[in-house]
């Protein structure tokens, strides 16, 4: 073959890799946002900004609504008829709750609360009904919020089962940090009160104290009193090393 040839065929082989890849890159399907689908569906969905502290609803309300938290963070917990509050689950943006009213709870079985200034929507029930048995997308997306949210309370079970409470607080810490839930976790957690983590992690205040103060002093975390909690990468080898 003449030089010139194969000069040829080395020359436009690199250009058609590059092509394939630009190629390649163009028609990458963008990863699923389900609030820019609600968005898009045309749902009768409202979005309500709630403050640090506000209700997006309480328990025993009438459960007509699945909600979706564009921003911020909510507390669900459950309040006994003793009076005491349990928090069973702290959830941030992209997450769904309130969705028990689609297997046939007529009211709310607990409370959920904003723990910092949150942007959530509001989809009603029969309107989220149509959207999961048309679109299949979303569906998807729904189905492996449940199955995650189910292996978040098993792990919770276990944590509690077996685990002390210095690795629970840990654990919890690095979860408000999204710690799994994203290639990059937030790191900064929203100012929560210790009275809040107590009940989380099932041991009294003053323990959480003392373990936020150790934490702190390794290096663990940057905490001081009620302000937002920055959670280091090093808080993981309390959880890994317990």
């Amino acid at each position: 073959m003449p030089a010139s040839a194969r000069s040829g065929i080395a020359a436009t082989g690199p250009k058609t890799t590059k092509t394939r890849k630009a190629t390649h890159k163009a028609t990458r399907a963008p990863e699923f946002s389900t609030q820019d689908f609600l968005n898009s569906t045309g749902l009768a969905n409202t979005v309500v900004q709630f403050g640090r502290g506000e209700a997006v609803f309480t328990q025993g309300d009438a459960g007509e609504h699945v909600m979706f938290i564009q921003s911020g963070g909510v507390k669900l917990s459950v309040l006994s008829k003793t009076g005491r509050e349990a928090v069973i689950a702290m959830l941030g943006p992209g997450d769904f709750f309130g969705e028990g009213c689609l297997a046939g709870q007529p009211l709310r079985m607990g409370s959920a609360t904003a723990i910092t200034q949150s942007a959530i929507g509001r989809v009603a029930k029969r309107e989220m009904v149509h959207l999961l048995h048309q679109q299949h997308e979303m569906s998807d997306r729904f189905i492996n919020h449940m199955l995650t949210r189910n292996i978040r309370i098993e792990e919770d079970l276990v944590d509690q089962l077996f685990n002390s409470s210095e690795t629970r607080l840990a654990r919890t810490l690095l979860l408000l940090a999204r710690y799994g839930k994203q290639a990059r976790p937030i790191r900064m957690v929203p100012a929560i009160s210790q009275e809040t983590l107590a009940e989380m992690v099932g041991t009294t205040r003053s323990r959480v104290n003392f373990f936020l103060n150790k934490f702190r002093s390794l290096g663990f975390i940057e905490y001081e009193g009620e302000r937002p909690i920055k959670i280091n990468s090093s808080l993981l080898s309390v959880v890994l090393h317990d």
